[in-house]
């Protein structure tokens, strides 16, 4: 609804992760620098690990999008399945035909020759678990069986594990031992920085059009990352529903009001940023009505345009 209002092209805070709103901020572009310089050195298993909402989804986009014609990326966004659910996903991935009841034994015979098939043709093969904190222990040793094929000089089948901080919890369980010492680099996703704050919400809205003074005062973009805590889809989240009230009320710009509004209507931002339930009680009788008159007028504003 306010994409026109405020000259905008595109969506700039949603939620699907899109890799043309990629910031080489210093911890996302570290984080894709250490997974690029891991795979091309053959390693075996790699590790991401962040709270949740920290972008995890969205570097593993951005690495599977950066490994270039000698790799090929299989990705597996929900491992939450059995050894055989889990084999036949990484097969569907990489275009290996199997039949609907193929057992482990065959699954993994035909894994394997696809494997070398793709070394053969100087291609490594890379596999990205998103959500990784969900497989069962029994699933998480049959991927490293799985890893067991290499040549003399690398692994036919590389790893990335992105997961929660539930990952490292799992991988602390004696049973996946071997695969634990396997996993040669691990990264941590962390919630932004102030500056670097300014720096994601600057960036997104450029890539969606803006091209004016900041959209976001100095006093709104202080209480955005009070709020949010920093994590990315909070900042996205309470940035739409602000964007959304400054519509509302007529204003070019985003104050401290509009942010306020927006975070009396997002519990978990407040959560995240640990407020609680108080800090947004006081608020809620006051800027929660505020809040609701402006999305009420920004919905009046569109509806011209809509049934005309």
């Amino acid at each position: 609804m306010y994409l026109e209002h405020f000259g905008l092209a595109g969506a700039p805070f949603a939620l699907t992760p899109d890799t043309e709103y990629f910031l080489n901020r210093s911890g996302y572009q570290d984080a894709l620098n250490v997974l690029l310089v891991a795979l091309r050195s053959g390693e075996g298993f790699v590790q991401v690990v962040g709270e949740v909402g920290t972008g995890k989804t969205l570097l593993c986009r951005k690495l599977m999008s950066s490994l270039g014609d000698d790799f090929a990326a299989a990705y597996v966004h929900n491992p939450f399945l059995d050894p055989i659910g889990l084999l036949h996903a990484v097969a569907d991935e990489l275009g290996v035909e199997l039949s609907p009841d193929a057992g482990q034994h065959e699954t993994i015979k035909r894994l394997g020759a696809a494997l070398i098939a793709s070394h053969a043709a100087g291609r490594a093969v890379v596999l990205c678990l998103d959500e990784a904190q969900a497989m069962p222990l029994e699933t998480l040793e049959a991927l490293r069986l799985l890893t067991n094929l290499e040549t003399e000089k690398r692994k036919l089948l590389q790893v990335v594990l992105f997961g929660q901080p539930e990952l490292e919890a799992l991988l602390a369980c004696p049973s996946v031992r071997q695969l634990r010492q396997r996993i040669t680099f691990t990264y941590r996703l962390r919630p932004m920085s102030r500056p670097a704050l300014e720096t994601y919400v600057a960036h997104r809205l450029a890539v969606a059009g803006w091209s004016g003074r900041p959209l976001l005062d100095r006093p709104a973009l202080d209480l955005l990352h009070r709020v949010t805590g920093g994590v990315p889809r909070l900042v996205n989240v309470v940035c739409h529903k602000a964007l959304m009230c400054a519509y509302g009320r007529g204003d070019m710009r985003v104050g401290v009001d509009a942010v306020a509004m927006a975070a009396a209507d997002t519990p978990a931002a407040l959560a995240a940023s640990g407020l609680g339930a108080r800090w947004r009680g006081q608020l809620m009788p006051i800027l929660g009505r505020i809040a609701i008159t402006a999305v009420a007028g920004a919905l009046a504003a569109a509806l011209p345009a809509a049934t005309g």
